[in-house]
């Protein structure tokens, strides 16, 4: 067999941050959900079935997790952190993908949200 790609995924990760341009976001806070998809070497993991050859999704977490209690204005500022701190935190990472949706934004609109994607090669 041969591999020819790995990811670990972070799939409906739920948030209460403090992002928004409008202070108000910014003071009672919204809703928002993380898709991840982060490319990850995963042959050795798949022989050995150690989790110290893997990227551990809990400390995957804890990075995401972390960016997003840092209040932004922007969407894709936050989003840029993540993709930032999860290349210099897990240098075995080939890409990421993520997707950063604000659940019922403030404008004026009915729909589930509004949101920003990226795709990273690290």
């Amino acid at each position: 067999m041969r591999l020819t790609a790995s990811y670990i995924h972070l799939r409906q990760v739920r948030f209460h941050a403090f992002h928004g341009v409008l202070s108000q976001e910014r003071q009672v806070g919204a809703d928002f959900v993380l898709d991840l998809k982060v490319g990850y070497p995963l042959e050795q993991a798949m022989q050995s079935d150690e989790v110290t050859d893997t990227l551990n999704y809990a400390a995957l977490y804890d990075l995401v997790a972390h960016e997003m209690q840092q209040p932004s204005k922007l969407l894709e500022h936050v989003a840029g952190r993540m993709a930032e701190a999860i290349g210099k935190t897990f240098p075995q990472v080939t890409s990421i993908d993520l997707e950063l949706i604000k659940l019922n934004p403030p404008m004026g609109a009915d729909c589930e949200g509004a949101s920003v994607e990226i795709h990273c090669l690290v």
